[in-house]
């Protein structure tokens, strides 16, 4: 017998839920210009904007790997002073308006901001360039990867590596032999959900970078401006964007197979 333990009530309450994210949805394929879809997703502008989305979202989920997998390490497996505090700050661009993080980039690396001074003498600018529509896509992504491989590490415990440690590994042997293809599931669902809302980053790359087309302007900018000339662009484009964001998404799930649930609670 499959006893699920939850009340009926609960399933309506689920169906509303449902209804009230897939209506909106529902609503929107229904305004989309079908006998111009095709040429108005083809369009110059449209297919520069979503290749400049597809590159940037690639090299801040690269960023987000790299600096993700050493806060992820340090959060979830040694206890020290300020660990909470580390963790709300890695975490707040999950809760922070996008906008204020763009202002915040913008006051680190602009022409006259903490670090873009400095940089603006050695001949590098940041702001306004597709290295900072990287940046903001990095900023707001990376606590997805956190939190997922966080997790995960947590999950899995210390145990393999206590026991490579006894056995003569190395820390660096360790992380790369044992603790990243142990967590490497946690790992690859973070990514692609850093993917996915690097995708659709809107106000982080506006404030910060602009909206320069071929160099900053990403789809969800090119969404934006087409919604002011061209709704029947700026609706296709957006059933365009939900559908690459639910099947990326849809990657990042993964199903548990009988081997991952512990024996007790199978039996």
């Amino acid at each position: 017998m499959n006893f699920s333990g939850i009340p009926r009530w609960v399933y309506g309450l689920a169906v509303v839920g449902g209804l009230f994210v897939l209506l909106p949805l529902a609503a929107m394929v229904a305004k989309v210009n079908w006998a111009q879809f095709i040429p108005l997703v083809t369009s110059d502008s449209s297919l520069t904007a979503l290749g400049l989305s597809l590159r940037t979202s690639a090299a801040s989920t690269a960023l987000c790997v790299v600096f993700g997998i050493p806060l992820a390490l340090v959060l979830a497996r040694r206890p020290f002073r300020g660990q909470r505090l580390l963790r709300a700050f890695v975490l707040l661009p999950l809760v922070l308006p996008p906008v204020v993080g763009g202002i915040a980039l913008l006051y680190t690396f602009g022409r006259q901001g903490l670090l873009g001074k400095s940089l603006e003498l050695a001949g590098i600018q940041i702001a306004f360039s597709t290295t900072a529509v990287v940046l903001a896509q990095t900023f707001v992504a990376l606590p997805f990867l956190v939190v997922s491989l966080e997790g995960a590490l947590r999950t899995a415990g210390n145990r393999y590596e206590a026991v490579a440690a006894t056995l003569g590994a190395r820390p660096t042997t360790i992380l790369r032999r044992v603790t990243v293809p142990m967590v490497l599931p946690g790992l690859a669902s973070g990514a692609v959900l850093s993917f996915a809302r690097s995708l659709g980053e809107f106000g982080a790359t506006l404030t910060f970078a602009g909206s320069l087309q071929g160099v900053t302007r990403t789809l969800p900018l090119e969404i934006y401006l087409q919604r002011e000339t061209d709704a029947d662009a700026a609706v296709a484009l957006s059933l365009v964007l939900v559908a690459v964001a639910v099947i990326v998404v849809g990657l990042s799930y993964r199903r548990p197979h009988r081997a991952d649930i512990p024996a007790e609670a199978a039996a």
